[in-house]
């Protein structure tokens, strides 16, 4: 017993952003009151199932070897990063309008694990430009996003007319990061003398991976997915139990965490003023949105912002900008980088190298917004 929560500990300790979670609760606690109920109800249970089902279905996907294989053909056509590089950040942003962008980072990342594997490249540069693309991408399409959805919903548009709304802010965004691509990545060549795939690839672990994918995001979309998931889990332990223990299961935790700070946030009353007076400015929606997503993350920030504006465009384009800049400014960057933990060793260096390329992309992308704006 004693030995599980040795390593229990060890392994919360070397987990940065949950120790600040756990360090900040209290003191939120302190500031923003709350019973044991109303904590609970801080957590968004339908998102919190709904990544325990996509990290299951990830982690079959990459066990049953079949991903390694797609990682293969792949290099035959990208003989160096930097097309490597573009090819699947425009994939990404392209996949992330369609199946949202946490979905598209559970497909692609073990994609990237699996190439830095086969050429011996360090991954941790492409997993930072695959979340900053799904993060541009998902924002030209209503169901792109979490906040995107809620923001169609109140707004009333048409599907369509979201988009077009949508659409010049999220292809300029596409633009900028491609272009910093150019720059990030080596135009050099990659050794593509890989191994071969194993003959004991599991097919079958690839198939149910595969049609899950879509069964699972409709479970989502009809809000079942709890449900679902604990079916999922209960099929893995049964028939792959190495997918369920493979699972990286304290990314719930750090979730649920942020649910809870972010909520306790949320309720102090000098945070209700600010997003007042910041609304209250001129484009305070756009700008003032941008930068309380820095504090508090673009989906919180849309949802709280809502009740102070009727500018759907200006709020819009400001918490799609302001998934940019701190990691904390979208849960589709602490995805990422919580996935690139698995083969990332240098876990400081990639979170301070995402800050080195987010920051400035944040500050230039809410210079575009606010002039096409």
């Amino acid at each position: 017993m004693m030995t599980i929560l040795n390593r229990l500990f060890l392994r919360i300790k070397d987990d940065y952003l949950l120790c600040v979670l756990l360090l900040l609760f209290p003191v939120l606690l302190y500031f923003a009151p709350a019973t044991p109920y109303e904590i609970t109800q801080l957590i968004n249970w339908h998102t919190i199932s709904a990544l325990a089902g996509l990290m299951l279905l990830s982690k079959a996907l990459e066990d049953s070897g079949y991903l390694t294989r797609f990682a293969e053909w792949l290099l035959t056509l990208c003989h160096s990063q930097r097309v490597l590089a573009a090819g699947l950040i425009v994939f990404a942003a392209i996949l992330s309008a369609v199946v949202t962008n946490d979905v598209a980072l559970f497909i692609l990342i073990p994609i990237a694990l699996s190439i830095g594997r086969l050429t011996g490249i360090g991954v941790g540069r492409l997993i930072i430009f695959l979340a900053l693309a799904v993060n541009a991408g998902s924002s030209i399409s209503p169901i792109g996003n979490p906040q995107n959805l809620l923001l169609w919903q109140a707004s009333g548009y048409s599907f369509l007319k979201f988009t077009a709304m949508m659409a010049p802010l999220a292809l300029a965004l596409m633009a900028l990061i491609l272009l910093l691509s150019f720059f990030a990545f080596s135009k050099d060549k990659m050794d593509v003398s890989v191994r071969r795939c194993s003959d004991s690839d599991n097919k079958k672990l690839f198939v149910y991976a595969l049609l899950g994918y879509p069964l699972f995001i409709a479970a989502i979309e009809y809000h079942i997915s709890p449900l679902i998931a604990f079916v999922i889990l209960l099929f893995y332990f049964y028939f792959k139990r190495s997918v369920v223990m493979g699972t990286d299961w304290l990314l719930l935790v750090v979730f649920a965490f942020m649910f809870i700070d972010l909520g306790l946030l949320a309720k102090l009353s000098w945070l209700k003023q600010l997003a007042f007076h910041l609304t209250s400015l001129s484009d305070g929606s756009y700008v003032g949105s941008a930068l309380l997503s820095q504090l508090i993350s673009n989906v919180p920030a849309a949802i709280f912002l809502q009740h102070f504006t009727q500018d759907y465009k200006a709020l819009s384009w400001g918490v799609s900008v302001g998934g940019f800049g701190f990691a904390i400014g979208s849960l589709a960057n602490l995805i990422a980088l919580r996935l690139a933990k698995q083969d990332v060793k240098n876990q400081v260096g990639v979170w301070r190298e995402f800050h080195y390329w987010s920051l400035p992309i944040f500050i230039i992308s809410l210079a575009i917004g606010w002039l096409l704006l």
